[in-house]
This record gives C-alpha cells, structure tokens and sequence, in this order.
C-alpha cells in the first residue's frame, strides 16, 4: 500500500497580511498530480487543515475543492484535527462525505480504525484527533489526563487495543509535539514553553507508521515516526525548509521504504540584510523583484518610511526590521557604565543618544540644538 502522509495545510493563514490561498491552490494542485503520479492509496492530512477555528467561506471551498480533487485520483483520504481546527465545524459533515473521504475529529473514535485492503491484507488507520486534555478528560473518567504526554499515551493505548483486535498492518495519525523534534525546523507558533506538551517518543510504538502534524518542517523522529510539515512557507524563519510530504509504502510485513516528495514553492522567501541602501541597490532589485523579502537594514539611524521605498522596488517586501550595526565602542560599554560616567547633563543626552542608535552620538546640529535647550533651561530656572 502506498500513501501520501501530508499535515498542517492552514487554509485562510495569512502571510503578513497577504493571502495564501491562490499559493495554497497552486501547492495542492501539485500534491495531487504527485497522488495521480504515483498512485497513491491513502491520503493523510495529520491535523491543522483551517488555520482558524472559525474559517471563512473561500476556506471551505478551496478544500473541497482539494479533496474532491484526491477523491477523483482513486486514493482514499483520512483527515484528523489539529488545535488551529474547531473539531465541531471540521467534521460537522462526516457522516455526508462521499465515500473514501475520512475526517476524524471525535475523541471517542479513537481505537475504531479506518481500514483499506490492499492485496497484502487490510491496513488499520487510527486517527486521533487533536486532544486538549482539560476538554477530552470528560470522556474517560478515571483516568489523569492532565498533560499532553498523558492524553496522548491514553489515546495511544486506546490504538494499541484497537491494534489487538484487528489483525493487520497499522497506521496511526496524531497532531501533537514530540520528543526528539529539532527546534530549529520551524516550531508552530502555539508550541508551548517547557515539557509538559511534549509527549515521549515511546508512546507512539505498536503501528507500523506514526503519521504527525503540528511543528512546519519534515522531520524523521524515527524511521517510523515523522512529521511532514506544512505545505507553504508560514513565516521567513521557515524559508530554508523544504515543503513536500513523505511517500510512505507498506508491504505485507509492514514499512517497507519512505522517500520524500518535494512540492513546488510558489513564492521564493529571502532575507535581504545590509545598509537600507545596499538592499534597494539595482542587483537585489533584479533578483528578488518577485520574492517575498524580509529587509534588516543596518543604518545606524531610523531611515524615513522605510516600508514603502522597499515596496516602490521590491513589490513583494513583506516586513522590514531596523538592526543597527554596533560599534566596537558601544559593544564594550553598556549604557549603564556610559551614564554612570557622565558628569554634565549634556553627556547624559549624549549616551542616551548613543545607546539607542547603536554608538552614534549626536550630529554637530544635533549637538547645537542640545546646548541651546540646556542654556534656555538654565536662564528659566534662574529667573525663577
């Protein structure tokens, strides 16, 4: 059997305030002919299909219009909630979907799987919707689930006794954040600080492959239990990461090989760094005019409406941040010792001036203006 494992689509995110769904459509065009292509039998989407728990119309067109599309492949598609997801509205209309089209997102269909016979035997889907412990606890009564970990190794266990009373191959699909995940790969913005979310690598052992969702980068925590990330670049942090999806083929032992399946980019994310000038200059203009640009610009001074001289020649400019380059000088001397140093009010303005413009005191102009307000003070407080 062969199936297509993909996760965290978030139809309706915007990318700094620009829409993603023409981007989407065009990714999700390609990840079905790659289903077409290689004749995939299941198609996975491990939680995270809208990015908002009340998503908007065109939300709920582009996927039906995507899952119409994988139906019409032949391949079977399985769908399970993520926290981004409203369960309710996700799969409010299960139980109408054409045949082949899944979407799990009741708690209590845990252990039930979804099962697709292949000429090896069946193969035994389980997909657990995204579980919010202080939400979910109210279904098992008795049981502490007040940690990730904990709602999770229930739910997995619940798999596990689903997995011994159907024989066959397994497939389990979860949305949740996993010992062992590089940070660096593009975390979800909703990942919580510290470990009590993370659950253990060991939870998930039984199935023959753990598909999951929720960090945006692939990542193989195991040669049986991976993330696929999302579909589309979400922010410049993840611009570095491949988008794609892991074709995975089961034979009738079980996980047979797992290759990688690149998806087109339909909008190039660079960071541009350098003096405000440096980034304008006819070189960059030329090769990143049709880019998403992020631009740090090192002026050692706020530079005027720099968002809007960036977009008159890279339209696609999307965030500016000004990080000025620190001098030697002002690297070795906090401000603190700089104030502490100062003896006249003038040299107090000074190292204010130069602690909040990366080491660049006052212009002679600059310094005029300072001497003329303090003389002025001098005289008001005399006549007093």
């Amino acid at each position: 059997m062969r199936i297509l494992h993909t996760s965290d689509w978030h139809i309706g995110r915007t990318f700094h305030g620009n829409s993603t769904m023409d981007a989407l459509a065009d990714v999700f065009g390609a990840l079905t002919a790659q289903v077409q292509e290689h004749s995939v039998d299941v198609v996975i989407v491990a939680g995270d299909v809208f990015d908002s728990a009340t998503p908007a119309g065109p939300a709920y067109t582009l996927l039906g219009d995507t899952l119409a599309a994988l139906h019409d492949t032949g391949a079977r598609v399985i769908v399970t909630s993520g926290n981004h997801d409203s369960a309710a509205r996700l799969g409010f209309q299960a139980r109408l979907l054409r045949d082949g089209i899944h979407v799990v997102t009741d708690p209590l269909s845990i252990g039930e799987p979804i099962t697709v016979d292949d000429a090896d035997g069946p193969v035994h889907f389980y997909g657990i919707p995204y579980l919010e412990p202080a939400i979910v606890r109210q279904h098992w009564e008795g049981v502490a689930l007040r940690t990730q970990a904990q709602t999770m190794a229930h739910a997995m266990g619940l798999v596990r006794a689903g997995m011994a009373s159907h024989d066959g191959r397994s497939v389990a699909i979860a949305h949740c954040f996993a010992a062992g995940v590089d940070a660096t790969v593009g975390l979800e913005r909703e990942v919580r600080q510290g470990g009590l979310d993370v659950v253990p690598l060991e939870v998930f052992d039984g199935p023959d492959y753990v598909a999951l969702g929720h960090i945006h980068g692939r990542q193989n925590i195991s040669e049986r239990v991976r993330y696929a990330g999302a579909p589309l670049h979400y922010s410049f942090g993840e611009q570095h990461k491949e988008r794609g999806s892991w074709l995975v083929d089961l034979d009738a032992s079980g996980l047979a090989n797992v290759e990688w399946l690149a998806l087109p980019v339909p909008r190039r994310l660079v960071t541009l760094t350098g003096t405000l000038d440096e980034i304008l200059a006819a070189a960059n203009v030329a090769a990143h005019a049709d880019d998403w640009v992020c631009a740090v610009y090192t002026d050692a001074l706020p530079q005027a409406e720099p968002m809007r001289r960036l977009k008159e020649r890279l339209p696609h400019c999307a965030m500016v941040q000004h990080a000025p380059t620190l001098t030697a000088e002002s690297e070795e001397r906090s401000y603190a010792a700089r104030l502490k140093s100062a003896v006249t009010d003038t040299e107090r303005i000074e190292a204010f001036l130069e602690h909040v413009r990366a080491g660049q005191g006052p212009s002679e102009r600059e310094s005029e203006l300072i001497r003329e307000v303090l003389d002025e003070r001098v005289v008001a407080e005399a006549l007093v």
